[in-house]
């Protein structure tokens, strides 16, 4: 079963738009819109999501 978790900032405020992670597979971190659960997501490698965190960090996409 795939579990998934969104970000604790978001959390704390409703209505908000926001992706969801899930890191458990085996090789693989999933991202789904936490909107729509059951439609498509996003596989990335590790290092993949990695690198997309990294750029996002640095203001790399505008979000």
């Amino acid at each position: 079963m795939t579990q998934w978790r969104k970000s604790t900032h978001n959390q704390e405020e409703i209505n908000t738009e926001c992706v969801e992670v899930s890191a458990n597979t085996t090789n693989a971190t999933l991202i789904r819109d936490s909107k729509d659960p059951g439609g498509a997501r996003l596989s990335l490698t590790r290092s993949e999501f990695a690198n997309l965190i990294g750029t996002l960090k640095a203001g790399g996409y505008k979000v």
